[in-house]
């Protein structure tokens, strides 16, 4: 069964970088939501257009998202795509008339 689906292309490593790019995009949404306000009448700008919800939640979702595409990406090091090549024999050779 294994031998199946030795093609397919995630591996535990590719599986642990998806959910970890996740976990950092997740991370960075809840960041974004920040604090609300205690109630509809008042506006707290301090709050609204802080460091965190201005500038590190979406460097942190674009980053979650470039692990994410880095861990769809890479390729494991030990699955090497076989190329074969071939092989020139007399017998076919005949057979193909457009050779030249």
């Amino acid at each position: 069964m294994k031998d199946s689906i030795k093609h397919f292309g995630f591996n535990p490593e590719n599986y642990k970088l998806l959910f970890i790019g996740l976990a950092v995009n997740i991370l960075g949404y809840i960041l974004m939501i920040g604090g609300g306000a205690e109630s509809l009448n008042e506006f707290n700008a301090d709050e609204l257009f802080s460091t965190t919800r201005i500038t590190v939640a979406p460097i942190l979702i674009v980053l979650g998202y470039g692990i994410i595409l880095y861990s769809v990406m890479k390729k494991s090091k030990n699955s090497a795509v076989k190329v074969s090549t071939i092989s020139e024999d007399p017998k076919t050779e005949d057979k193909n008339p457009k050779k030249k």
